[in-house]
Parts: structure tokens; C-alpha cells; sequence
């Protein structure tokens, strides 16, 4: 049985690991992960520990298998992890479902997410649910020694009815 729901202060450090073994998959294709595990795992713990109010849970069998955050509780998913073992399961289709009725409940009518853009497969995740690439950056990674590029995805959540002049049709 899946099961969505808040997270819980005492499973911060479980979350963090969920993360981190995420992460680490999805920054295979960026190289040289090994030099920033520590930072990462650090980060983890920082942020599961501070910020355990703003992440949803995505359990299977009672036992939790991923989440998402939205770190100012706005339309910007800031993380959305699922642990590799679990992935390509429908877990991350139904998180996204319900973070996403989350976003429009409180009144946004996007939803935003970031990644690194090699992350092919969490692009091609978010684009079969609807998002669409609207910009690209370029970031100086100085633990890489190199420049890392990062897209940014949406999806129109409520349909905008169009304001203007002349007969609708």
C-alpha cells in the first residue's frame, strides 16, 4: 500500500539517506561525485533536520521510500528524491500528483523544479508529467572545477482563461 504524507521530526536522518542515495544516481552522469558526498550528505542532514515541516513522505509497505520538499511552502519543488531501489514503480507519478494538488490548493497556478541538466532522467520524468524546459543556466562548481548547467521546468497547473478584447469563439 502507498501512503503520502507529512514528514516527521524523528525521521530526519532516514530522509536524508533516502536523499542521498538519490542524488548520488542522479550525479553519475556530472562526475567526481566522491568529492562532494560529505557536502551533500551535510546538506542532507542540515535541511531534513530544519526543514522536516515543508517535506511530504511517499511510503510503500510502512516503510518510507521518498520525498518531496517545497522549502517556502510556494510553487517551487525544491527536492524531490526517490530512493533508487524504489524508482520506476509509480512512487514519483504519485508524489508529484499529490505535491502537485498541494501547489494548486494554496492557490498557485504553476508548479516549478530544478535540476542539473544531465540529469536525463529526471528531466524526461517531469516532461512526461507536463513540465517544459523554460530556461537553462551555467554555474561555476568550484568543488568540480567546472561549469555545471541547471534547467528549470514548469507545468500550468489551472487553466488561465485568456483576458482580452473581441467575441470569444
Amino acid at each position: 500500500m502507498i501512503i503520502i504524507r507529512s514528514a516527521r521530526q524523528d525521521e530526519a536522518d532516514l530522509l536524508a539517506q533516502i536523499g542521498l542515495r538519490a542524488w548520488e544516481k542522479a550525479m553519475i552522469p556530472v562526475g567526481e561525485t566522491t568529492a562532494m558526498v560529505e557536502n551533500a550528505r551535510s546538506a542532507f542532514l542540515n535541511f531534513t533536520h530544519t526543514g522536516w515541516l515543508t517535506i511530504s513522505v511517499i511510503e510503500k509497505g510502512g516503510t518510507p521510500v521518498g520525498w518531496a520538499a517545497r522549502e517556502q511552502l510556494d510553487e517551487m519543488i525544491t527536492d524531490f528524491w526517490i530512493d533508487p531501489d524504489y524508482q520506476r514503480q509509480g512512487l514519483g507519478s504519485a508524489l508529484l500528483t499529490e505535491i502537485e494538488d498541494e501547489i494548486r490548493h494554496q492557490g498557485f497556478t504553476e508548479a516549478k523544479v530544478e535540476t542539473h541538466a544531465m540529469n536525463r532522467e529526471a528531466v524526461s520524468f517531469f516532461e512526461k508529467h507536463g513540465y517544459a524546459v523554460h530556461w537553462l543556466s551555467i554555474t561555476y562548481n568550484p568543488k568540480l572545477d567546472r561549469d555545471v548547467q541547471s534547467v528549470g521546468l514548469s507545468r500550468q497547473l489551472v487553466e488561465m482563461t485568456p483576458q482580452g478584447y473581441g467575441q470569444e469563439f
